[in-house]
């Protein structure tokens, strides 16, 4: 047997498992079923056990050890060690579980073939590392590699210059086998230590040091690719404390604006070499430095105007830096128009048990004075202007009367056409159900109404639908071949406009087809845009790229062949444009898999990237890599703008961070959108604005959650079980966390919604209770259901929309709830009938939006046997006048991306709940017919 000598008490031990015949990795040492443990040995067996060599790998796979059930030992000196177990077998599955002593269990499998790395860090106290494998069968165990981390630096504080060099020295003890040091700092304004520099000998000078800031510093030793602990913290306040520090400036003002600067003086400070320039867009918070200059002056070029900014100033020499001076406030002198669509005013009659209710719409751009009187059949029904409400309950009214509205002091036409009365509490759209699909298999499938979206597709002012059919459909986890998916258009009124054939050559399922339907052009019409092949065929008839081709593979996989992004025009679904779709597909292995899972992951959404005029993006992947384009669509062509790849330098925090779906919002309030891809946000020019780090999820919401901190929140669930939360709330621009709770499971859902009149803000559920706003547990009794959420009754509080699941169909009964929290339960407020939900266990609506009368919501829900879709609307009155949530942008562009992948409900960019302040005026223009 070979002994421990003292290159291996050092740094590596190295043991390749198998049987006595066997030959040895070069490098190992070698253990057989027989080699037992002893002291003078320093490793080995607690038992014995059997081995077996396949003679067709590697020296080091060829052959293992059945470690089920046994303990493998090493005498170690105390320290911090890596350990890696190489586990498989060329001609079996193996499942293999292990515990190291004190640290973490793993378990794995592997199939025949395939062998695996498991590894994890243990400290060790006593000596000797111990390796404890469990009772799974077999556990073929080829090889096992302990390496010892460097020991952590001792920091001191060497030196300080406050004058010439204004710089700080560190110094520590050298660490036996350290190759190279890691240095870290951490300043009064950030919040954790980010490594400033790398150095092979035990110095480092820090010149990169400002006066009155304070700083923390730690030092760790790498050998290899091993880091150690990090060492002692040393920390230092950068000023002259025989200096008295400068006086706080005076006399701050703005000299002049402009759509994307300020200039600002103010009176020089006596002694000062430096003055500290802030910014926040909120008068008495999060203010943030944004410049330094040495003159009394600067000019602020990363200013955005459209809103209010505040300024202070310190002054600075080397004493330290002064107070800060007074706020000043510059008004915002500029504006980003949004181009948006033009609507009627969605004027809706419903019979009920006490007369007529009816509704509509007060725009976003209406003035406070609007007024409005109702018609019933020429007759005006109001006795006073109605000017507290968009809703009106008729108690005289018949199924048989008409209603007109007329408006006063509004936007565009001062009155409606007259609408009939619904005598039920939905609409009914007859929709064409496509011809059963039969598969290469030889089976038959029928199609079944999907995910739907709208539009104004032809300019009059009314939304028409846009409908996805599927029959046999597949997560990209799953093999199988799929049917055509088909995207039909409808009038409210059952006309259809067109149906467009996706083709043989895009796979059917939630993450392949996200269609956009939003007018990128600003014609008042809207487009639609997804990704296409060849094969597909447009609304009318004409087929894109080759007819003939069929790319799937034997596992029903599309993994090869162009690909292709579409616009279609709204009325017609003529494509107008056609370009290679971005990000294209390029090697499959490059997504994290080589079967066609993670590649074809898709997301999309509609962004205002330059502030007035819409965008669409387009992504691919987010369980590892991550690119997103975005594109205009310009004199009918698309146009790309930029693309974002978390592949390229700098960009690798991005890997792994999206959602099964995105969100769009202006986070940072500079009047363009962003991309909240889960985890992480790309800025409004394809640039990163932050990624926190905490991994893939399912369920995503943003909005003015809190209003009672500055600014939106985005709510999120997480997926891995090692995340440091399994839900909790990050602030929209910074991703710095407003609270979180760690599950320490996959948590699938999450729902963010007022529903508890007595907290300020949103309740935030997934599992494990409720919570405010803030953060904090309001009870255990968490409401069950987590699919949408919307504003139904009268009341400020969001009711929530669910179902009960139908397991042998695979789709459920919908459902209206509301939340009693007194009783802390749920109390059913509306069952339609006669339809379903969609996407399994989803539940989800067709779709969920403001789509007519006034501001609460409407529900799309295909039929039973998918011959009609119905467009459920509340009949509750209420006395809160909002405008109508289609004219909020956040809340439009969710309408827009609600389809997309893993559905989530749309909210506001405001906060709209009980105690919320009137919502603000939206900076848009409406195009279109008026």
């Amino acid at each position: 047997m070979q002994k421990l000598d003292s290159h291996h008490l050092n740094t590596e031990w190295a043991f390749d498992l198998g049987t006595p015949q066997s030959p040895v990795a070069e490098g190992y040492i070698q253990v057989h079923e027989n080699t037992l443990y002893s002291k003078e040995l320093g490793y080995g067996l607690d038992v014995s056990t059997s081995s077996r060599d396949q003679n067709g790998a590697d020296d080091l796979r060829r052959d293992f050890l059945l470690m089920s059930n046994r303990i493998f030992k090493v005498d170690v000196p105390n320290g911090i060690y890596y350990v890696q177990v190489t586990t498989g077998s060329l001609d079996n599955s193996d499942t293999t579980t292990f515990t190291l002593e004190g640290g973490a269990t793993f378990s794995g499998k592997t199939d025949a073939g395939k062998f695996a790395d498991h590894s994890g860090t243990v400290t060790i106290t006593d000596g000797q590392l111990n390796i404890a494998f469990g009772a799974a069968a077999y556990s073929r165990t080829n090889a096992i590699r302990i390496i010892r981390y460097p020991d952590a630096p001792e920091l001191v504080l060497s030196k300080v210059d406050f004058n010439s060099e204004s710089s700080v020295t560190l110094t520590w003890d050298n660490v036996l086998k350290a190759q190279v040091y890691q240095i870290y700092r951490k300043s009064e304004t950030e919040e954790t230590f980010s490594r400033i520099a790398e150095a092979t000998a035990p110095l480092y000078i820090d010149s990169d040091v400002e006066f009155g800031y304070n700083y923390e510093y730690q030092v760790s030793a790498m050998m290899d690719d091993f880091e150690s602990e990090r060492s002692n913290i040393v920390n230092i306040q950068f000023q002259d404390d025989q200096i008295q520090i400068p006086l706080v400036p005076d006399g701050l003002k703005a000299e002049g604006t402009t759509a994307s600067s300020v200039d600002l003086v103010w009176q020089p400070t006596e002694g000062a070499t430096t003055y500290y320039v802030y910014r926040s867009r909120f008068s008495s918070s999060n203010f943030e430095r944004i410049g330094v200059t040495q003159t009394a002056s600067f000019k602020d070029l990363t200013a955005s105007t459209h809103q209010n900014l505040y300024y202070q100033i310190r002054a600075v020499h080397a004493g330290g830096m002064s107070g800060v001076s007074t706020t000043l406030e510059v008004p915002a002198t500029f504006n980003y128009v949004r181009q948006m669509e033009y609507l009627d005013r969605g004027l809706v009659a419903v019979k009920n048990t006490d007369g007529v209710y009816v509704g509509w719409r007060m725009f976003g751009t209406d003035p406070n004075n609007v007024e409005f009187d109702l018609y019933r059949d020429g007759q005006k029904v109001n006795s006073e202007p109605i000017q507290s409400s968009t809703n009106y309950l008729d108690t005289n009214g018949t199924v048989n009367a008409k209603y007109k509205l007329h408006i006063r002091n509004g936007v565009g036409p001062t009155e409606t056409k007259e609408v009939n009365v619904w005598g039920q509490q939905y609409l009914s759209i007859p929709i064409d159900k496509p011809a059963d699909s039969v598969l290469p298999s030889g089976e038959t499938y029928s199609y079944y109404a999907n995910d739907a979206s709208i539009g104004d597709l032809d300019g009059d002012g009314e939304y028409e639908i846009v409908l996805k059919w599927e029959a046999v459909a597949h997560d990209n986890s799953s093999p199988g071949y799929t049917t055509n998916v088909y995207l039909d258009a409808y009038k409210l009124d059952g006309t259809k406009l067109w149906r467009i054939d996706a083709g043989r050559n895009i796979r059917s399922g939630a993450h392949y087809t996200q269609f956009l339907v939003y007018d990128f052009d600003g014609d008042g019409k809207a487009e639609i845009a997804f990704k296409t092949a060849d094969g597909t065929v447009d609304g009318t008839g004409k087929v894109i790229g080759d007819s003939q081709a069929d790319y799937r593979n034997s596992r029903g996989y599309i993994l090869e062949g162009p690909e292709f992004l579409t616009v279609f025009e709204g009325k017609s679904g003529k494509a107008l444009d056609t370009v290679n779709y971005s990000p294209p597909r390029g090697n499959v292995e490059d997504w994290g898999d080589e079967y066609g899972n993670r590649v074809d992951r898709f997301l999309a959404g509609v962004a205002y990237l330059d502030g007035e005029h819409p965008s669409m993006v387009f992504a691919r992947g987010y369980y590892t890599r991550a690119v997103l384009a975005a594109y205009d669509f310009k004199e009918g062509k698309l146009v790309q703008r930029w693309v974002f790849d978390s592949k390229d330098p700098g960009n690798s925090s991005y890997e792994g961070q999206g959602n099964h779906s995105l969100a769009v919002a202006d986070v940072d309030d500079d009047g363009f959108d962003e991309i909240v891809y889960g985890a992480a946000t790309i800025d409004h020019d394809g640039t990163g604005l932050y990624s926190t780090g905490w991994g893939h999820g399912d369920a995503l919401h943003v909005s003015d959650f809190d209003p009672s901190r500055p600014g939106l929140e985005i709510y999120k669930v997480y997926e891995p079980e090692d995340s440091p939360r399994g839900f909790g709330v990050h602030d929209a621009e910074t991703g710095v966390s407003v609270w979180g709770i760690q599950t320490g499971v996959d948590t699938g859902r999450g729902m963010a919604a007022d529903i508890d009149p007595r907290h300020l803000g949103a309740e935030m559920w997934a599992n494990g209770g409720l919570y405010s706003a803030g953060g904090e547990l309001i009870t255990t009794e968490t409401p069950k259901s987590t699919n949408f959420a919307i504003w139904w009754d009268g009341d400020l509080l969001r009711e929530l929309f669910d179902h009960n699941f139908k397991r042998s169909e695979r789709y459920g009964l919908p459902k209206i709830e509301k939340w009693n929290w007194e009783a802390e339960e749920l109390n059913t407020l509306y069952i339609p009938s006669g339809v379903r939900t969609n996407n399994d266990t989803k539940g989800t609506p067709a779709l969920q939006a403001d789509i007519f009368g006034d501001w609460r919501e409407e529900l799309i829900l295909p039929a039973l046997d998918s011959n009609s879709l119905q467009i459920h609307t509340t009949t509750d009155l209420t006395d809160y006048r909002i405008y109508t949530l289609m004219h909020d942008p956040t809340y439009r562009l969710s309408v827009a991306w609600q389809n997309v992948s893993y559905n989530q409900p749309p909210h506001p960019g405001f906060y709209l709940g009980e105690g919320m302040n009137p919502p603000p005026t939206p900076n848009i223009s409406l195009v279109g017919a008026q």
